[in-house]
């Protein structure tokens, strides 16, 4: 194994996650982590230079609209679709 996953590193784990496993899940546990570690060991052993970093595997592109300031209807088309309102002020339930 590249690294060994200590007791103490699973309990701060365990605790990060708010987890709490068993003996014998605690042992899978460290297994499965310690194969994590080996394959990403093994990812770091392949060469990438000259190859880009990149966040997706497609290219992507903003299709959003741009970001303009507009005057709509004021204040009465929207006490149009309040369901209650009276002189010019929605009209909501008292609280407290």
């Amino acid at each position: 194994m590249a690294k060994v996953i200590t007791d103490a590193t699973l309990e701060y784990i365990e605790a990060l996650a708010e987890l709490e496993l068993s003996g014998e899940e605690k042992e899978a546990a460290k297994r499965d982590m310690g194969r994590m570690l080996d394959y990403v060991e093994k990812m770091n052993e392949l060469d990438t230079t000259g190859i880009e970093p990149m966040s997706h595997v497609f290219p992507l592109q903003n299709v959003f609209r741009e970001d303009k300031v507009q005057r709509e209807g004021g204040s009465e088309a929207t006490l149009r679709n309040a369901p209650c309102h009276k002189e010019g002020m929605f009209v909501v339930p008292r609280t407290f």
